[in-house]
């Protein structure tokens, strides 16, 4: 269970400011807990303090913050039954998905642990013309500074580590604000770095209201901005960023095709995975399914199958598969672009009830392109069918969209697999599994509407880095 009350974190140290953000349990809809609620004044205290770590953070050795990292990485395996239950109440994640958070939050700080020591330069000679004669030079890698990052609600733990573990590996301080909805597993996070030997000031972790956290986005200490969350607010804050580097890790409705030669139970058992786990609030969520013609029948009749039988309901039953959304008004909203969906000439094949936030998976065909359920991040338990006759009208299919993240295609064919990795317009391709797939050392983005930069730990670096090059002269004898 939760405590009743969680600190926010300011320079490292927990503090109680006497102003509460409430959290609720994502099933119940009752208080859970309440945490520490940091206001402008306090957003402008962790950035100072994050100016003043600059130094000390990188001057750190790197064994030092490798002991941080391994630090985390054993204390959130004490811990995982907490960590857990924590995601379960406060996002409303069923308990399997929960705990596999958890072990994405340990994968992620133990890879950052190994990058810390890793952190490499080069030596380029500069000879290449006579006027170069005798001069050589070496390049490190050197940390970009303070850091501003803002995690959303869907992975409190795992999308907050991803920001969290690649800035101590590097160097830099940092301040995150975390989802409003969801901020007791950042908070979590922090209570356990407070345990390290980071240097004064090297982290806070504020919740706090949007129109306060804009110094965050506006102040010229901070050297870069990473941001996860919706295209429409990320866009607008990288409008807002003034110079400083920016990385957006946006929304998508990730497509999966399914040729001829696909193995169906396999694909069935991964698409099923694929477009509900976490209810359907994952940006690589299968939103399109785009199914070979000749298998389309079959595909559609075991989806709709496998979707029925999934348990929806409390999360802390091991037996859900599907809980709530993260609030009801996102069921509403979706239930009324599948509403909206089947006026326009769509066919329900199944779920799509809503009970306040809980709504069952659902699985459409015939959708109008241009209508919001296929156009638009659903975000939610919902998969679109469409048949198709030619793999290269598939790719296009795929391609009609303004999102980029990530795609999946069930085929066995290289040279097809080959091709739509080079025509898919996203920032992976999965071939043989879903678009949900990722691991967390692996560069993961997107293109068009879906972002800007990589994260994952190393990709990640390379943004918190940037090159400093040492010129030498060798004088004539």
């Amino acid at each position: 269970m939760l405590k009743p009350s969680y600190p926010l974190y300011l320079a490292g140290q927990p503090l109680e400011t006497g102003r509460r953000l409430p959290v609720t349990d994502k099933y119940s809809g009752a208080i859970a807990t309440e945490v520490a609620l940091a206001d402008r004044t306090l957003v402008e205290q962790a950035i100072a303090h994050a100016a003043a770590a600059t130094r000390p953070m990188a001057e750190l050795p790197a064994y030092a913050r490798q002991a941080v990292l391994e630090h985390c990485v054993q204390r959130f395996q004490q811990r995982a039954d907490e960590l857990a239950m924590a995601l379960c109440i406060e996002a409303g994640k069923p308990i399997r998905d929960a705990r596999g958070e958890v072990t994405r939050l340990i994968d992620t700080f133990k890879y950052a642990a190994g990058e810390a020591v890793r952190l490499t330069g080069d030596y380029l000679p500069l000879d290449i013309s006579a006027r170069a004669h005798g001069y050589w030079s070496v390049i490190q890698r050197v940390p970009v500074g303070p850091c501003a990052f803002i995690s959303p609600f869907n992975f409190p733990l795992n999308l907050a580590a991803h920001k969290i573990a690649p800035a101590i590996a590097a160097g830099c301080p940092f301040v995150l604000k975390p989802a409003s909805s969801t901020p007791v597993g950042a908070l979590l996070i922090g209570e356990i770095l407070a345990e390290t030997a980071l240097p004064a000031g090297a982290f806070s972790i504020l919740p706090c209201a949007p129109a306060d956290a804009e110094p965050m986005i506006r102040d010229a200490r901070i050297k870069l901005l990473s941001f996860t969350g919706s295209p429409a607010v990320g866009w607008d804050i990288k409008a807002r960023a003034g110079h400083k580097q920016v990385i957006l890790e946006l929304g998508g409705n990730a497509a999966c095709i399914v040729d001829a030669d696909a193995d169906l139970d396999d694909a069935v058992q991964r698409l099923i995975f694929g477009a509900f786990y976490q209810s359907g609030q994952s940006c690589i969520s299968v939103q399109r399914i785009l199914a070979h013609r000749s298998i389309y029948a079959a595909l559609r009749e075991r989806l709709v199958a496998a979707t029925r039988s999934l348990v929806c309901g409390d999360p802390r039953d091991e037996r859900t598969f599907v809980g709530p959304l993260i609030a009801e008004r996102e069921a509403i909203r979706l239930a009324e672009w599948i509403e909206a969906a089947i006026a326009r000439g769509a066919r329900l094949l199944c779920g799509g009830e809503r009970h306040g936030a809980l709504m069952t998976p659902a699985l459409l065909e015939n959708v109008p392109r241009d209508c919001e359920l296929y156009a638009c991040e659903a975000f939610g338990p919902v998969a679109l069918l469409a048949p198709f006759d030619d793999f290269e009208a598939a790719l296009d299919e795929v391609n009609d969209s303004r999102y980029g993240l990530q795609a999946g295609v069930f085929t066995r064919d290289l040279h097809k697999a080959r091709r739509a990795w080079n025509r898919l317009e996203v920032g992976g391709v999965v071939i043989g599994d879903v678009p949900s797939f990722r691991v967390d050392h692996m560069p993961y983005g997107g293109v068009k509407e879906s972002g800007l930069g990589r994260e994952g730990v190393a990709w990640a670096i390379e943004h918190l880095t940037e090159p400093r090059i040492m010129v030498v002269r060798t004088p004539p004898r």
